[in-house]
Formats: C-alpha cells, sequence, structure tokens
C-alpha cells in the first residue's frame, strides 16, 4: 500500500509539474515530462488534433505564460489512478491561453521514471 501510495504521489507530481510548465510558460519542464514517443490528439476549436505534444509545446512558447495574463488560470486533478507501471490522470484546465480543457493522460513508468505517453484533450 505505502508503495502503491508513493507512486501515486510521483504520478501527481508529473501532473503539478505539467501544470506549472503550462502557468508558467516553462516550455523545457513540459518537454521533460512527456516521453520522447508521445502523442497528443483532441478537438481544439472544433478542429481534430492529432500528432506529437510538438504543437502544444510552440503554443505555450509563443503565447504570454498564464501567470502573466490577465485571465487567470485554474487546474484541477479530477481522477488519477496507478496500477502497476500505468497510470491515468484526468485535469481540467480553466483560463489555458484563455481556453477550458478537460485533458485525459496516461503515464508510463520506465527505469523509475514516470512520463506522459499520451494526451487526449477537449476544449470545452
Amino acid at each position: 500500500m505505502n508503495q502503491d501510495r508513493s507512486e501515486t504521489e510521483k504520478v501527481k507530481a508529473v501532473i503539478e509539474s505539467y501544470i506549472e510548465g503550462s502557468r508558467t510558460g516553462n516550455v523545457s519542464l513540459l518537454k521533460d515530462i512527456f516521453h520522447p514517443k508521445a502523442i497528443m490528439s483532441g478537438f481544439l476549436q472544433g478542429q481534430t488534433d492529432i500528432g506529437t505534444p510538438d504543437p502544444f509545446f510552440e503554443a505555450v512558447e509563443k503565447n504570454p505564460a498564464s501567470q502573466q495574463s490577465e485571465k487567470s488560470y485554474i487546474a484541477e486533478i479530477t481522477f488519477l489512478e496507478v496500477t502497476g507501471s500505468v497510470a491515468s490522470v484526468v485535469l481540467k484546465e480553466k483560463g489555458f491561453l484563455g481556453l477550458n480543457f478537460t485533458n485525459f493522460f496516461h503515464l508510463l513508468k520506465e527505469e523509475g521514471k514516470w512520463s506522459i505517453i499520451s494526451k487526449t484533450f477537449t476544449q470545452e
């Protein structure tokens, strides 16, 4: 049980790094928590987006950090489950680059490190 709790905290720390990187515009931090072969798919402004996280990294880099914008950025983990070396997390975001999202993350633990292997999102 303690190991599960410890792994849950490690997964939560990855998602908190995602929140911090998104809030501050720290693309280096974001790239560090995504697996090199990660995929990102979802719906943005009525368009389907399927591919890598690279467009997300570019958008974060090009736009003013949420902490510096007039609108506040709020992120809340609404679901987190760890089973062995895989995890699933749901994150609700309000005010990210002026938009609201629901994100579904899947993480893998490789060589002792948790990383995001996929993110599926929808704009609300």
